[in-house]
């Protein structure tokens, strides 16, 4: 069973106007699809979906929708020039929570939120 193909990520939100915007501008996603508890971006090849986290519960049955707080994941893009990209994220006002760094798995990464507090990494191999 070939699992491969990412097609959607959906991210329960808080603010979905804040949302909308912070994925607007820092990935320049293209929207797909809005509605008044949601909002679907295409952002490289990925669809990004944003749902008012009181509406996910029928996603979630039998399980509940978690409050933000801790982090449960990291989700990472590939990029060319992790200082350019930082550079570009200061510019909209997006704080990092670490980085730019260098990890000794031989990438240089730095980590971002939204404003619903899910994690971005931006990643890029260290020169040789």
């Amino acid at each position: 069973m070939p699992l491969r193909d990412l097609q959607t990520i959906t991210l329960f939100v808080e603010d979905l106007d804040a949302a909308r915007r912070f994925y607007a501008a820092v990935f320049e996603g293209h929207e797909l699809f809005a509605d008044d508890v949601s909002t679907a971006l295409s952002i490289g090849n990925v669809v990004v979906n944003l749902l008012q986290a009181d509406q996910a519960g029928d996603l979630v049955e039998p399980g509940a929708v978690g409050s933000p707080g801790a982090a449960r994941c990291l989700l990472t893009v590939e990029v060319a020039d992790v200082d350019a990209v930082c550079a570009e994220l200061a510019e909209l006002r997006v704080p990092l929570r670490n980085g730019p760094q260098d990890r000794p798995w031989g990438v240089r990464t730095a980590t971002f939120a939204d404003p619903a507090g899910h994690l971005w990494e931006v990643a890029a191999p260290r020169a040789g």
